[in-house]
């Protein structure tokens, strides 16, 4: 006996669930359906959002605004945080920055300027803001901005 041979024993299957076949069968008549209405009807298939005829949700809120779909979502660090993570550290790339789960894996990093840095750095990252690249290079350090 083979494993694509094993079946199970005739009493052991469920036999399907046959509708419509006299009323002493317990589902004759409706068919299990109740009566009349929508959803008693052949190929009822009513979608989960539908509210009955009435106005539906989406249609009755407000549409304001604009949603850019090419916005892209930076994850931020302060200069706090990196003092704090890399002390005395000669170089920090993305990659050691997601390596410390200090940023979201997949998402370009963007270094602020909030805290202080006093020691000589060479910092990696896709974005730096004004304050943060000015503080980099006054205490010796070099900045690099990647694209993407």
């Amino acid at each position: 006996m083979e494993l694509h041979e094993l079946n199970p024993f005739p009493e052991e299957r469920k036999s399907r669930k046959r509708l419509g076949r006299g009323e002493s069968s317990g589902k004759g008549k409706t068919s299990g359906k109740g009566h009349k209405g929508q959803k008693s009807r052949a190929g009822a298939r009513i979608p989960a959002q539908f509210e009955g005829g009435q106005m539906p949700l989406a249609r009755r809120l407000p549409k304001r605004g604009f949603k850019n779909v090419f916005r892209e979502e930076y994850s931020v660090i302060n200069l706090k945080k990196l003092v704090r993570h890399f002390p005395g550290a000669s170089e920090i790339n993305p990659e050691e920055i997601y390596a410390r789960g200090l940023a979201k894996k997949h998402s370009p990093v963007k270094i602020l300027g909030h805290g202080e840095i006093d020691f000589p750095v060479k910092v990696t990252a896709h974005k730096f803001s004004g304050s943060a690249a000015d503080k980099i290079v006054k205490a010796g350090g070099q900045i690099k901005a990647l694209e993407g």
